[in-house]
């Protein structure tokens, strides 16, 4: 017995998810801008329940900065980025645990925000290098 088809398969060949042009690392880069700035704030200010909504906010944002950086990663960058900047991996993975415990999301160390900032520039840089061709 045979049934009918209830789906056809079509083939499609696709960049991204959606149209180019919804991934952008600025995205990251905002939201670490956040944290550097939340940062700042936390160092001036010693009522602790600003601090500790504050740090709330920090982490939340450290951990969209990751978020952003693994839709970077997993559904934008594509085989032939990695082969021609064979370094992107490795940027990507650095600048998300910069992003991490270790790094934003678990200290209050200005110096960890500009680290992962520079990292995003990287990543940003590499991303536009992408755009041109």
């Amino acid at each position: 017995m045979r049934f009918p088809a209830l789906f056809s398969v079509t083939d499609v060949s696709a960049h991204c998810d959606l149209p180019c042009g919804v991934y952008d690392p600025a995205q990251a880069r905002i939201e670490a801008e956040s944290i550097k700035a939340i940062i700042a704030k936390v160092a001036d200010n010693d009522d602790p329940d600003f601090r500790t909504r504050a740090i709330l906010i920090k982490e939340q944002r450290s951990e969209l900065v990751k978020h952003h950086l693994w839709v970077l990663w997993t559904d934008y960058f594509k085989p032939p980025h990695f082969e021609k900047f064979p370094n992107l991996h490795t940027l990507i993975n650095e600048a998300t645990k910069l992003a991490g415990a270790s790094g934003t999301k678990g200290e209050l160390d200005a110096g960890k925000a500009d680290e992962l900032l520079a990292k995003i520039d990287e990543i940003d840089a590499i991303f536009k290098e992408t755009k041109k061709g």
